[in-house]
């Protein structure tokens, strides 16, 4: 069974072009948002894994104007990407939507002044939004392309609540439900190898992402970042940790694609880290482009496909 793009599964470059007509490349925006579990309000010192620094490229930092990002975003991006003529401005860093709506309405409208933006994908998390919000954002979604990404990572409790998330599993169904009622393109981020999580916990996660009225997923391996709450957790109790060698994530990535319903598209199966930022590299310094290729590979070898194992939702 072949997908959009030839592929045997839903990537999301083809989704742009299904609903666009033409690949739209993100550029990443720092706009100097920060998070409810680093402030106080649900939590202090953020997830327990993360270092933004890592997660995003250096063109993109909060002491540059937007616009200032978006121009060297699109230099950045041309070398690698010639058939992108439009871009997205993607919010990424923190929760961008944490913050009062006329500050939101001023930061996403700079970047929507630029003649190459096409749209906004903004990055957060499910209990910074409310329904003036989604409203909002709903109205904006006519104009211009709007989707929200929302952070999930587990839809278990007992590892939100390990990785200091500050919010549950429920939080997060009930707000994708409510951004979907208003037809607001949506997608969610999970990771895999979390502590405390088994292979078996972990392959189950595809019955409730099946169940999200979400258009896109993404996934990341577990990555052990310098200096996090995670390194010492991943030091003093590495028993906790699945920690899947390159081509058996690659295998379990694949079992898990087949479990996946057949409409759902595919961003990325797998995350990178520039090595300054890690101590602990098991899969060396092979790039996303690689693994890609190499899941690919791997797919035609098994003859296999997204869905291939897929139950229709009771």
């Amino acid at each position: 069974m072949k997908f959009n793009n030839n592929r045997r599964y839903n990537s999301f470059v083809g989704y742009f072009k299904e609903k666009y007509g033409s690949r739209l490349q993100k550029i990443v925006i720092d706009a100097g948002f920060t998070c409810p579990n680093r402030d106080g309000t649900a939590g202090l010192g953020g997830c327990t894994y993360c270092d933004n620094e890592a997660f995003h490229p250096s063109y993109s930092t909060p002491d540059k104007t937007i616009l200032l990002q978006i121009e060297e975003g699109i230099k950045f991006h041309k070398n690698r990407y010639r058939k992108a003529s439009q871009y997205l401005a993607y919010f990424q860093p923190f929760s961008n939507t944490y913050a009062p709506i006329a500050e939101l309405r001023e930061k996403y409208a700079q970047a929507l002044s630029h003649p190459l933006i096409a749209g906004i994908v903004i990055g957060t998390r499910p209990d910074c939004v409310d329904a003036e919000k989604l409203d909002w954002l709903a109205d904006l979604s006519k104009e211009k392309i709007v989707i929200i990404e929302y952070g999930i990572e587990s839809v278990y409790d007992k590892t939100l609540l390990r990785i200091n998330r500050g919010h549950n599993y429920e939080k997060a169904r009930e707000i994708i439900e409510a951004t979907a009622a208003r037809g607001i393109d949506q997608g969610a981020h999970f990771i895999f190898g979390l502590p405390g999580e088994t292979k078996e916990e972990m392959m189950a996660m595809a019955g409730y992402i099946n169940r999200l009225p979400v258009n896109s997923v993404k996934f990341h391996q577990l990555q052990i970042v310098k200096g996090t709450q995670m390194e010492r957790e991943f030091r003093e109790k590495p028993e906790d940790f699945v920690q899947f060698e390159m081509n058996e994530y690659i295998d379990f990535f694949i079992d898990f694609l087949e479990l996946l319903r057949p409409n759902l598209y595919i961003e990325r199966f797998a995350g990178e880290v520039p090595p300054r930022f890690v101590n602990y590299m098991p899969w060396g310094t092979i790039r996303y482009t690689e693994l890609h290729s190499l899941l690919e590979k791997r797919l035609e070898e098994r003859d296999t496909f997204q869905s291939r194992r897929f139950k229709p939702l009771d």
